[in-house]
């Protein structure tokens, strides 16, 4: 008489072969499907294929009828699918490409708004670590601001402009880690002139205590260590980017620290008002 475990494990092993076989099966008609010459099955099988999210597979029967269905009712549909399996497939630059040609192709789509912030979406994709040449993170911020205000009413609109300010900081990273490497390795002047462009081109930044902070750590350094002839100067306006921070970050935490550097460069400046 058969034990209860003994029928289970076999059932478990049927189950097994019946899900290998229907596997084997399904990539033998998608593999007759692919070499076959009848893009309607093609074009039914990709749909098929892309309702259960198998990118990979309705992406390579799609990109062989792309072309063929030019000019046909099916073709909105298909450029659209196969803009959508390169996104999902994470090659952003192939589906931005792709979703900026369906939103040419079709204006009045019901997928055009979708299609459009996927596109800039793509380009965000693209945007390469803050250390690197943000060409494409400028090109991605465009992108979004562009769908932003095509499509003000939007309900991507929360997430684009979250995906701007993402990439916004990235840009400011970049220009503060420019302005901050100046400073260590001691090009003080240069890094005092960074730090003012980086408050001109970022006057909300989330980074601009810091900038406050180590433009006056500039200025400090740059008086104190200055020749005569320039140092009553260089003190003066080290201590006016003191006064500076602590008037806009008056709780910061470099202020404790900084204020005895300040009473530094006072105590050095009141020797030039003792001589005059």
């Amino acid at each position: 008489m058969l034990t209860f475990a003994f029928c289970l494990k076999f059932m478990k092993r049927g189950l097994y072969i019946l899900l290998i076989s229907i596997l084997f099966i399904s990539c033998s008609d998608f593999q007759k499907t692919l070499k076959s010459e009848d893009t309607a099955k093609k074009f039914e099988m990709a749909t098929e294929l892309y309702e259960a999210e198998k990118w990979n597979k309705s992406y390579r029967l799609l990109d062989q009828i792309l072309q063929q269905f030019r000019g046909k009712p099916q073709a909105e549909k298909i450029t659209f699918m196969h803009a959508m399996c390169s996104y999902q497939l994470e090659d952003y630059y192939i589906a931005s490409f792709h979703f900026d040609k369906f939103t040419d192709m079709y204006p009045q789509s019901e997928k055009v708004e979708e299609a459009s912030f996927l596109a800039a979406k793509g380009y965000y994709h693209n945007s390469p670590v803050y250390s690197k040449d943000q060409k494409e993170t400028i090109e991605a911020i465009e992108k979004l601001q562009l769908f932003v205000n095509e499509y003000p009413e939007s309900t991507y609109l929360s997430e684009a402009n979250t995906l701007v300010k993402e990439l916004d900081f990235k840009l400011q990273k970049k220009a503060f880690e420019i302005a901050k490497q100046y400073n260590l390795i001691r090009e003080y002047k240069a890094s005092i002139k960074a730090f003012n462009n980086f408050m001109l081109e970022f006057p909300g930044a989330t980074l601009k205590g810091e900038a406050f902070y180590y433009r006056f750590d500039s200025a400090y350094n740059l008086a104190v260590l200055s020749i005569d002839y320039l140092k009553e100067q260089r003190l003066k306006d080290a201590i006016g980017y003191y006064n500076a921070l602590k008037k806009t970050f008056p709780n910061s935490e470099y202020m404790e620290a900084t204020s005895i550097m300040n009473e530094e460069l006072q105590e050095q400046l009141n020797t030039f008002t003792t001589k005059s």
